[in-house]
């Protein structure tokens, strides 16, 4: 059985992911907040702007799924220390405990500023919709240069929103349940011959922005689909701001910071 690291595994994707994967991988578990384990798990505090935390929780592990960071818009200082210093920390500690496999959360926020009547997939260039959004580019550039510099195995998921249910018109297009969560980092845990992919994290929604053809490559064959909660979904929509809804970033491309508590952990709903 493999040994995974899930950073940011108190957070919401975290739980649900855990769930998920319990019983298939022994999976170490890290956060800056102490959680309740349970069997095949195992965990360990961290705080990834530390790089000597980083190292620790990384050491002896097949494989780490990055989800641990600052999930909103917010302020600079705050962003720049979880995902980018922290996310440097996970990739450069994974390197010297020789750790070959990285999946990492990155977000459709890399790329909100496409409009919602493109279709866009894997090879697009980024547009950020926000701090948030460029530091996952970050993420997936650091991603790439660990794969070509130092031969390091990178699954980067761009990921919609992971709930049980969608909760808006936006999400029916980029929801992602946690089984089909679940199906993608099982691909980038254990499909051979991975060097460097991104795929979107997202179900197979009728209205999708996305062509996922890459995933689908890989194997991903999605069990769920947003649509069979648009009724319910739209009819409690009401009328937003315009260049909101003209972007597929929303509320981000128009904002400075999310009022959220639970920001500095991955998982907040986007």
């Amino acid at each position: 059985m493999k040994t995974v690291l899930i950073t940011g595994a108190a957070g919401d994707v975290g739980s649900y992911l855990r769930r998920e994967l319990a019983g298939k991988y022994k999976l170490r578990l890290s956060d800056r907040r102490p959680l309740k384990k349970g069997k095949s798990e195992s965990f360990m505090r961290a705080d990834i702007s530390r790089m000597a935390d980083a190292l620790r929780i990384t050491k002896g592990v097949d494989a780490i799924v990055h989800l641990g960071g600052y999930s909103v818009e917010g302020p600079w200082a705050a962003i720049h220390k979880a995902n980018i210093v922290g996310c440097y920390n996970i990739f450069e500690a994974a390197r010297k405990n020789k750790v070959k496999r990285i999946l990492f959360a990155t977000s459709n926020h890399a790329v909100g500023f496409y409009r919602r009547d493109q279709v866009i997939d894997h090879r697009v260039s980024i547009k950020p919709d926000g701090r948030y959004g460029v530091s996952k580019v970050f993420g997936e550039a650091l991603g790439s240069l660990y794969a070509d510099k130092y031969g390091m195995e990178v699954f980067l998921m761009r990921i919609g929103n992971v709930n049980p249910q969608p909760i808006d018109k936006r999400r029916l297009s980029i929801w992602l349940s946690p089984r089909d969560l679940a199906q993608l980092v099982s691909i980038g845990i254990d499909h051979p011959g991975i060097r460097f992919e991104i795929v979107y994290g997202v179900s197979g929604n009728t209205r999708s922005w996305y062509d996922n053809s890459n995933a689908t490559r890989l194997g991903y064959r999605p069990q769920d689909n947003a649509e069979s909660f648009s009724k319910e979904v739209l009819a409690r929509e009401k009328p937003g701001d315009p260049r909101v809804e003209m972007y597929q970033g929303g509320l981000f491309v128009a904002i400075e910071e999310v009022a959220n508590p639970a920001a500095e952990r991955q998982g907040a709903k986007k």
